[in-house]
């Protein structure tokens, strides 16, 4: 019965870790990190990611102006910059090689242990790109919520507050390391191969034949 469901327990795998690949790769460009609404020009909203820093206009309109120093950054944006770019390069590597790992590849059938190494391979990558994603945005959320009840600050200076892409980053984590298990999941069960079945059959019919003598 695990056999049966072992490539949709494959597909799924994949699908959640192409879908986490994606949203991790959105969290990284999207501006969104962190959030400004003024009290004294509610029409304006502030934004900041890791690569600019944008205001949003009730007309509708955006205006962005990208960050001039990776140096003048804050401690949290400059290692989430490396660990977002981390992850995404490690969720690219695993969805190749768990791609050549599935069983509804006919790609190398006959080497059922070197696909299952890629598998493997491909399901461990994912956890650590799903944690390499989660770690960054919850980071800059830990930050900006520990300045955001700093007592020390007045309370007539606006406060930074937690943008939309830090959820879609702990969504883009999940996703991987989810999707990483299941695949690490499909390797437990056991495949019978072809050559096998074809040697049971044979091997039945000899009984038969030397019971009929």
């Amino acid at each position: 019965m695990a056999l049966a469901y072992r490539p949709v327990m494959q597909l799924g795998g994949m699908l959640l870790s192409l879908l986490g690949w994606v949203l991790s790769c959105l969290t990284t460009y999207l501006p969104q990190w962190k959030n400004l609404n003024l009290e004294l020009n509610e029409l304006e909203i502030w934004t900041m990611g890791l690569w600019q820093a944008c205001v949003a206009q009730e007309e509708g309109g955006m205006q962005c102006k990208d960050f001039d120093s990776f140096l003048a950054l804050p401690p949290e944006l400059r290692f989430s910059r490396i660990l977002m770019f981390f992850s995404n390069g490690l969720g690219l590597v695993g969805l190749l090689l768990s791609g050549f790992g599935l069983d509804c590849l006919k790609l190398g059938e006959r080497q059922q242990d070197q696909k299952k190494r890629l598998l493997q391979f491909g399901g461990m990558l994912f956890w650590i790109s799903g944690i390499t994603a989660i770690v960054p945005v919850s980071w800059v959320a830990h930050s900006t919520v520990q300045e955001f009840w700093d007592e020390n600050i007045p309370d007539i200076v606006p406060r930074w507050d937690l943008g939309e892409a830090l959820f879609v980053g702990w969504l883009a984590g999940f996703c991987l390391i989810l999707g990483g298990s299941l695949l690490n999941c499909t390797i437990c069960s056991t495949e019978v191969h072809p050559s096998s079945g074809h040697y049971a059959v044979a091997e039945q019919q000899d009984h038969g034949v030397i019971s009929h003598l």
